[in-house]
Formats: structure tokens, C-alpha cells, sequence
């Protein structure tokens, strides 16, 4: 079937979303991994007042995860979709008003989204990351703002496309007018397809607070600009990684547990011999974990 215009459209809009770059270094972002998992309900009720219709909206999209894949539960793929589904008006989006956030050095203004971040962010933890090379683009001419050799952060969630087509269709990127297309070699691309309110979009999601270098930055004629960008690993956090649980440790506690045997007394009545008038009673205790010769 032949992709609509709408999901090309909706599609685009996530991967033009790229935001200007701050003009100083942001503090890290932290905070939500100390919140516990909860249920997308409950993670997006200080969100009432910010998200419009967030409530109406997580019902839809749970309605469309009872069957998640990649081992996530309903609540983590459903926390996925939430951020891929388009409101209208555009800006009342989940990820619209997340990604404004994330970008503002008022980190103060994220509290309300730590319970959200926290679900989110690890159910991403639980896909894999791909070494994989991703576009996404912006309707103007940015390429002064990415000189070759620069490095800098995007802060926000950064949607992309394996397939350049995508861009090249997207009716708001195009194929004329002044366009920035940002080639990525990216190292911890999630592939979200399976989570997507939009099944049939080619997006891949990078994590929050990336760092990235310069390449080159290329100028292809007919007003578009093509920037080439390798993800890098940063000097120290710049998100704080979510607690997972560790299968193998907990094994391994499990298998530290001391030793310890299991004693039974019991009680046996001993019939009297002849000429002895009163019963004896001995009590007699066993270890019913002894081990013999090297057996349980």
C-alpha cells in the first residue's frame, strides 16, 4: 500500500524538529532516574496542566500496545507512542513541548516530565543500539551553525530516518528552497518502528543530550546544505543512564546464599523390653541435608 501523505507528514515533522543550537553548555540532565517506574498514567499526571488532552491521549495509544514487542510492557511501549503521536494543533504534541523543555537551560521546568522521562527512557534502554547511519533536516539554511570540526549537543530527542526518501517526500523538506540535510553516523540509535503510532514510519530515535563532531559540512547546490555528523562519547554524562536490573547479579546472589542445614527432632516411643514397667522416649535428631559421599 502506498505510504499517505498524512504519514509522510506526520513523519517529517519529528525529523525537521532539530531546534537551534544553545549558545552555552547546558548542565547535565539528572534527577529523574531516582523516580520509581510507574504506569504511563500515573507518569503523566503532573503533565495535565502541560500536555493538552495527554490524559484522552495516553488512553488512545494503550489501546493500540496490548501486544508489545521487543520484550517491552505496555506501559514502556505505550510511553514510546505517547511521544510519536501528533496532536493538533502540532505544537500541543507530547514531544514538542518535551523537546522545548529539554533544550531550555531551565532545568528546574523538567520536574513535572521525571516520571515520564523515567518510563521512556527505560523502555529505550531495553532496545538495542544501532551503529547506523541517519538523516533527518531542517527547512532552512543552517550550515553556518555547524562548522567542520565543531562539537556540540543536541539536548532534546532527535527523530531520524534510515532513508533519505523520506526526507526527499516530506512535505515539509522538500526538494527546493533552502534545506539542511544532516547525514549521522550514530552509535545509539533506537529503532522505534514497532512502538510508533505510525507503524509504516521509517524513525529512528536518538537519546536526549547526544554529542556530535563535525564532519564536513558540504554545500550541494540547488540551496541545499548537507552536514555530515559522527556521534561521539562525551567527557561525562550528560544524561544520567536509568538503573536497570541486572539478570547475572541477581543470579549471583542467588547462588551466594549461605549453606545452611535443615534439622528435624523427632520423637520416638520405644516399646519396654520385659520387666521394665515405664515406656522410654528418646528423642532423636536428623540433618536432612547431610550430604554423603559427595551426594544431596
Amino acid at each position: 500500500m502506498a505510504e499517505s501523505n498524512t504519514t509522510r507528514k506526520y513523519c517529517s515533522l519529528r525529523v525537521v524538529d532539530v531546534g537551534s543550537l544553545p549558545e552555552k553548555m547546558l548542565a547535565p540532565i539528572e534527577g529523574y532516574e531516582n523516580m520509581p517506574l510507574v504506569t504511563l498514567e500515573e507518569a503523566v499526571q503532573p503533565l495535565a496542566g502541560i500536555v493538552p488532552k495527554v490524559k484522552r491521549n495516553v488512553k488512545i495509544v494503550k489501546q493500540n500496545c496490548q501486544q508489545p514487542k521487543d520484550g517491552l510492557t505496555i506501559d514502556q511501549s505505550a510511553s514510546i507512542m505517547l511521544y510519536t503521536y501528533e496532536s493538533t494543533p502540532h505544537e500541543d504534541s507530547l514531544y514538542v513541548k518535551l523537546n522545548e523543555i529539554l533544550r531550555s537551560e531551565q532545568r528546574q521546568n523538567l520536574i513535572p516530565w521525571f516520571r515520564y522521562l523515567r518510563l521512556i527512557l527505560t523502555a529505550l534502554a531495553c532496545l538495542p543500539s544501532e551503529c547506523c547511519s541517519v538523516f533527518r533536516g531542517i527547512r532552512n539554511n543552517s550550515s553556518t551553525d555547524y562548522p567542520e570540526g565543531k562539537s556540540f549537543v543536541w539536548w532534546g530527542f532527535s527523530s531520524c530516518t534510515s532513508s533519505v526518501k523520506v526526507l526527499e517526500n516530506a512535505l515539509f523538506f522538500g526538494k527546493t528552497g533552502k534545506r539542511t540535510l544532516f547525514e549521522i553516523k550514530s552509535i545509539t540509535a533506537k529503532d522505534i518502528r514497532k512502538h510508533s503510532f505510525m507503524p509504516g514510519e521509517d524513525e529512528l530515535l536518538l537519546l536526549p543530550a547526544r554529542k556530535f563532531q563535525v564532519k564536513s559540512c558540504l554545500n550541494s547546490g540547488n540551496e541545499l546544505h548537507i552536514v555530515q555528523l559522527i556521534e561521539v562519547t562525551p567527557e561525562y554524562e550528560l544524561l544520567e543512564p536509568v538503573p536497570l536490573p541486572d539478570p547475572f547479579n541477581t543470579l549471583q546472589r542467588i547462588s551466594q546464599v549461605r549453606y545452611q542445614p535443615t534439622v528435624a527432632t523427632v520423637k520416638l516411643k520405644i516399646k519396654p523390653s520385659s520387666g521394665d514397667s515405664k515406656e522410654n522416649h528418646e528423642k532423636v535428631k536428623f540433618n536432612l541435608n547431610t550430604k554423603s559421599n559427595g551426594q544431596s
